[in-house]
């Protein structure tokens, strides 16, 4: 690696601050390709992977706000969630601006009490550039695994449409790694930092497990779904969650997403992202009708 230069022209180290109305009028369409897919696939790894930092774990663990509890209300919660990605990579600037002020009036309201071993606040920009990095991490394997490398410009310009994950809630644009080599190294920082108390372990297994979902449906999916989300987890989240994933387990998700991902190639990306667009569609009638968009 070449070393940077002592004294950097001044503009190089203060880059130009963006509008919000130019964060929000981002181009997101080339990894609208993966995310999407990535959320269907895979996300509730990608949640086990944002709760790994104490954080966020415990912030969406010991939540006060009932109405959008993963364990009390599933059903909304993924509408929201998965609406979220709907409106950051297929929506435009007025829908990111309607949707982050609705998320804000959620997040404001979850904050650390006295008695929790960690402190955390969901309006802070730094657990939602981690929030965002794990979703963009998601992306990019989806995207490889289905479509192949993603090399030279195209991998930059795929990473740099990742900034419309943080900026569609709080985080400013100058918190998004500058490049794809930065975020590497910001990655490998924060995993080196993952934690996952008896808690959160305890929470997110029931989550891994579908504990919130009736018993009838539990019994049809649950196996299964629970060795998908631990197959989908990098090894450094497995181990932090402090699963056994035995060499028959792997023999197994290997060949799930071996069907999965020939599948996804036949599929014509409309027809992958026509949930996502149906989600889209309604949060705008949503916000038209005067009602919750969260």
């Amino acid at each position: 690696m070449t070393s940077e230069p002592s004294s950097p022209p001044a503009a190089a180290a203060t880059p130009r601050r963006r509008s919000r109305e130019e964060l929000d009028a981002l181009d997101s369409s080339f990894l609208a390709r993966s995310l999407l897919l990535t959320g269907t696939l895979s996300g509730t790894a990608n949640v086990i992977m944002q709760l790994a930092n104490p954080a966020v774990g415990y912030g969406v663990a010991r939540s006060t706000v009932e109405n959008g509890r993963l364990d009390k209300h599933p059903i909304k919660r993924a509408r929201t969630t998965l609406s979220y990605l709907a409106v950051a990579v297929l929506g435009n600037a007025e829908d990111r601006k309607r949707y982050r002020k609705a998320v804000t009036g959620q997040h404001a309201q979850v904050r650390s009490s006295g008695d929790s071993p960690v402190e955390y606040n969901a309006m802070n920009p730094e657990l939602q550039r981690w929030v965002a990095a794990c979703l963009y991490y998601g992306a990019e394997e989806t995207y490889q695994l289905v479509y192949g490398p993603l090399e030279g410009a195209d991998r930059e310009r795929f990473y740099q449409q990742g900034m419309v994950l943080g900026t569609t809630l709080q985080m400013p644009a100058e918190l998004w790694p500058e490049d794809r080599a930065a975020f590497e190294r910001y990655w490998n920082e924060q995993v080196a930092k993952i934690s996952i108390s008896d808690e959160i372990r305890a929470f997110l297994l029931g989550v891994a497990w579908t504990e919130y979902a009736p018993e009838r449906i539990r019994k049809r999916i649950a196996e299964d779904k629970y060795r998908r989300t631990i197959g989908y987890l990098p090894p450094v989240f497995r181990a932090a969650l402090r699963v056994d994933w035995t060499a028959t387990d792997q023999v197994w998700f290997d060949e799930y997403l071996a069907e999965a991902i020939r599948k996804e190639r036949r599929r014509p990306l409309w027809v992958s992202q026509l949930g996502y667009r149906l989600l889209l569609w309604d949060v705008r009638v949503r916000y038209r009708m005067g009602r919750r968009l969260v």
